[in-house]
């Protein structure tokens, strides 16, 4: 497995919710609290792009390009044995100048410690969240209405040529052509 390989693999993500209901009050005792999203103005800077399900080809597709124009990208994607095409996810991180430009995807913004949609903040805060996730120190944090995932960082891809198992549609019907087009 060579370094770039290495840093593609990603745990599998899961639904974003709540931490578990409180229980009796008492030190270890954990406070449940609902996520909302309210709406961000102005933006936040980019630093990464995620797509899911359907949107993960073409967005391989345009980070591998820009990886070969020069750009310094890193990649993690969730595309376990077995994992239908809906839950699929792509991750690319870099300089927001560097970031690919696809259909269907969300540009992320680094706010309190959690990449979180540029043009919206998850409440509670961020950095709620992020514990409530469980992301240890130094460990990447994605919250995306819908979607959560928890990942060491990856190092900047050295080869565009990794990308090439995401580029293609692994779905049937509207999410992706059954004959391998994305």
């Amino acid at each position: 497995m060579t370094p770039e390989q290495s840093s593609v693999p990603a745990p599998r993500t899961a639904p974003a919710s709540p931490p578990p209901p409180a229980g009796p009050p008492g030190p270890s005792s954990r406070q449940a609290f609902a996520l909302r999203w309210e709406r961000r103005e102005p933006p936040l800077p980019s630093v990464a792009v995620l797509a899911l399900g359907a949107a993960v080809p073409g967005l391989a597709l345009a980070a591998r390009e820009r990886i070969r124009a020069g750009a310094r990208l890193a990649v993690l994607a969730d595309d376990g044995p077995g994992l239908p095409a809906a839950e699929r996810s792509l991750l690319v991180l870099g300089a927001e100048a560097d970031l690919p430009w696809a259909d269907g995807v969300r540009y992320l913004a680094q706010d309190e410690g959690l990449l979180t949609p540029t043009t919206a903040r998850p409440a509670p805060a961020a950095a709620l969240w992020r514990r409530a996730l469980g992301a240890a120190e130094g460990q990447l944090c994605v919250l995306v209405p819908g979607r959560a995932l928890i990942a060491d960082p990856p190092v900047p891809l050295g080869s565009a040529e990794v990308l090439d198992p995401y580029t293609v549609s692994t779905g049937t019907g509207p999410d992706g052509g059954a004959d391998g087009t994305p």
